[in-house]
């Protein structure tokens, strides 16, 4: 990919897992999500955005052999909503249940994103 590929991969694992230990905080502390968890949340997103114009724009100068382009694409529209499902479903948890969905957001990103990176270098292209 890109020479920003890996560099913007590696920001959205770190950011998403950097929130992701701000929500274990919360959820020791017992505390509702509030706009100070926020901030991270849409930093995240951010990033993801960036990551689905770079994946296109990839995408668009050529896939590798054996790239399933779809799945591809899917995985990054995919991965642009898992955050505003995540704060939807946290609102309406009470008490640190909705940090912990939160949380558990979080460390599926990173996942999302391994995985993101398996379906672009498919083994033996």
């Amino acid at each position: 990919m890109a020479a920003m590929w890996d560099p913007l991969q590696i920001a959205v694992v770190a950011v998403s897992l950097a929130a992701a230990a701000w929500c274990a905080w919360y959820v020791v502390r017992d505390l509702r999500p509030d706009p100070r968890l926020a901030a991270p949340l849409w930093l995240v997103e951010l990033l993801l955005v960036a990551q689905l114009v770079v994946g296109i724009v990839e995408v668009v100068r050529g896939a590798p052999d054996g790239v399933n382009v779809v799945t591809f694409i899917g995985y990054l529209v995919a991965l642009l909503l898992v955050i505003p499902v995540g704060i939807w479903w946290a609102g309406g948890e009470p008490g640190r249940a909705g940090t912990g969905v939160l949380l558990v957001v979080l460390l599926v990103i990173p996942v999302l994103v391994v995985r993101l990176e398996q379906i672009w270098s498919p083994a033996g292209a």
